[in-house]
């Protein structure tokens, strides 16, 4: 039986066993091996340590054509791997990583053979996403030496490495792992024991919700991975991520989350369990929420569910004219996009100073474009020149489709679309682009509740490409296809979705918000260390942290309170840090300080 550890610091971690050759194992022994530590790849399965060595042969064969390895390199790499089929092999290791399958029993059994095996002072780590550190140290001979480290899916690319303390775990251990990530040229992460952690924690939420979503019919799977790729600039889809991870690990994933916090928004999605139970566990099995063209293939095909390419809606009503509401940065971003795509522009204000200065600002923003060299000055001018500015709404009487773009408060767009209703041309479409309050509210402020449908630019709207198309139950067919033409025409991607709170991006994104909040809240992890972990975890352009500081803490608040009237779950009441933050004052960045201070323009 091993001793202890000592108090005494570790000697460095030289010669490393990995238990478990499945993708994870494979792409850790090619990172330690590259980084010049000696690797025991060990796996019951020859089947499974054979494909391992053939990947990290391809791998560095590959390294070579490009440059980034010679060819001696490769073979002093490819010398420092062995395998073997017992964990017997792991006796002289330093440090042994596991990442077998994700059951308690089959982990449980793995530790307790490997403290009969491993010398005195080897760390013992678990690469698990969704089981208890503590649970499994518990069980072990020695619990002080074991702990978390896991990495990110493929591990060579992924620089997120988050290291996991259980109450049992030595310091000296910790001190160990955090070395050894960071001369992988990873990115290591101190976090506590609990289900998923920080990236996952926060990750598998998130998808959670966008399964719920697709299970409601409320949008399509394409219309839902669209809206967050593209008005969040994630990398991918959470549908699409979903059958990356695998369904059924994700199940995995949020029944143990779900467990430990019993927070609904953890509960899996029945949809998972069904897809998971059928055997259609995403690109693996070559089916999940997508068909993919084989087994292990990242190509999606065509099923059932696949859209038709040009399917034919209704006939849209005809739009040469457009009329834009509002003198904001929205407002007129709106009233660039329209004005660039050919179409006459009237834009109204409250007065003809705001409007004026509100063309003024798409004149200096098209002025920038011709500088980067994206607009030429001719272009420039014509598009100005399609802008007309005014101080009266009666102007619109001529326009075929409106756009309201005022502020984000009922009333005042119940007012507004009262004064559309009198003043625009029969057959003329209404707009707004709310993105929290009922597009049918403002609708019933007219006599022609069929007409208006919410059109939900994101911010800045000539540069991003999404467009939520937000019908009503009363929201006329003809209506709606209208506005997917004009999309069309704009250069915009429009999706889907049903007149409901959020409707598909705010009401996937803030709940994911609200959760990393809570996580500082309750002194789990940093501001830092989360904006890190889904910055390098996830693929996000932003932390959480980053992102609410720069949408504004008041905004953010007034958006989880929306979500959280809509849906009366417990779990999207706003956390309490947020509004104490607000009722302080502090705002993001546009007050110099929110989750961070900034320096003052």
């Amino acid at each position: 039986m091993a001793a202890p550890l000592s108090d005494s610091p570790l000697s460095p971690l030289k010669t490393i066993a990995v238990v478990g050759l499945g993708t994870m194992g494979a792409g850790i022994t090619e990172v330690l091996a590259r980084a010049g530590r000696e690797v025991v790849g060990i796996d019951i399965s020859e089947a499974a340590t054979a494909t391992c060595v053939a990947a990290l042969e391809a791998s560095t064969a590959r390294a070579v054509e490009r440059g980034r390895l010679t060819g001696q390199e490769r073979a002093d790499v490819l010398a420092r791997v062995r395998t073997a089929t017992e964990l017997s092999a792991a006796a002289d290791a330093d440090l042994v990583i596991e990442v077998a399958p994700e059951s308690y029993e089959i982990k449980q059994q793995i530790f307790r053979e490997l403290d009969t095996v491993v010398r005195p002072g080897a760390v013992l780590a678990t690469g698990t996403n969704a089981l208890s550190v503590t649970r499994l140290a518990a069980d072990s001979a020695h619990p002080e030496r074991v702990l978390g480290l896991h990495f990110f899916n493929p591990a060579q690319a992924m620089k997120l490495v988050e290291v996991v303390s259980s109450v049992l775990t030595a310091p000296q251990a910790v001190a160990a792992v955090t070395d050894l990530a960071l001369e992988l040229g990873k990115e290591p992460v101190a976090v506590g024991d609990r289900p998923g952690f920080v990236a996952d924690g926060l990750l598998f939420g998130y998808l959670n919700q966008a399964a719920a979503m697709y299970e409601a019919k409320y949008a399509s799977r394409e219309d839902i991975d669209a809206a967050m790729r593209l008005g969040c600039g994630l990398p991918m889809g959470p549908l699409a991520l979903l059958d990356l991870i695998g369904v059924d690990t994700a199940r995995t994933v949020l029944e143990a989350m779900y467990a430990a916090s019993r927070d609904r928004l953890h509960a899996p999605a029945p949809i998972l369990k069904q897809l998971s139970e059928a055997g259609l566990t995403g690109r693996k099995a070559g089916r999940g929420f997508y068909t993919y063209e084989a087994p292990g293939s990242a190509t999606v095909v065509r099923d059932a569910l696949t859209p038709l390419e040009g399917a034919a809606l209704a006939a849209g009503r005809p739009v040469r004219s457009v009329g834009v509401a509002g003198s904001g940065t929205m407002a007129s971003g709106i009233a660039e996009v329209f004005a660039k795509a050919g179409y006459e522009v009237v834009l109204a204000a409250r007065s003809t100073e705001k409007a004026q200065a509100a063309r003024a600002r798409i004149g200096k923003s098209l002025s920038r474009s011709v500088d980067k060299g994206r607009l030429t000055a001719e272009a420039a001018a014509q598009t100005l020149d399609r802008i007309t500015a005014t101080g009266s709404y009666d102007d619109f009487a001529d326009v075929d489709l409106a756009v309201e773009a005022v502020a984000e408060d009922l009333a005042v767009k119940q007012l507004l679309f009262a004064t559309l209703d009198k003043v625009c041309k029969p057959g003329a479409v209404l707009a707004t682009t709310t993105s929290s309050l009922p597009v049918v509210a403002c609708a019933r402020a007219t006599s022609r509740p069929q007409d208006v449908i919410g059109m939900h630019f994101f911010n800045p709207a000539p540069a991003m490409k999404l467009v939520e198309v937000v019908r009503t139950v009363l929201t006329a067919e003809d209506v709606h296809a209208t506005v997917r033409e004009v999309c069309g025409r704009i250069r915009k991607h429009p999706v889907d979705c049903g007149d409901r709170a959020g409707f598909i991006v705010n009401a996937l994104l803030f709940p994911y918000l609200n959760n990393a909040i809570k996580m500082v809240q309750e002194h789990y992890a940093t501001l830092d260390d989360i904006d890190a972990a889904m910055k390098l975890g996830g693929g996000y352009p932003m932390g959480p942290f980053e992102l609410l500081d720069v949408v504004g803490l008041d905004v953010s608040l007034a958006i989880e309170k929306v979500l959280h009237r809509e849906f009366r779950d417990p779990g999207l009441a706003p956390a309490p840090l947020l509004e104490h933050l607000v009722a302080a004052g502090c705002l993001g960045r546009k007050t110099g300080r929110g989750f961070r201070e900034y320096a003052r323009r």
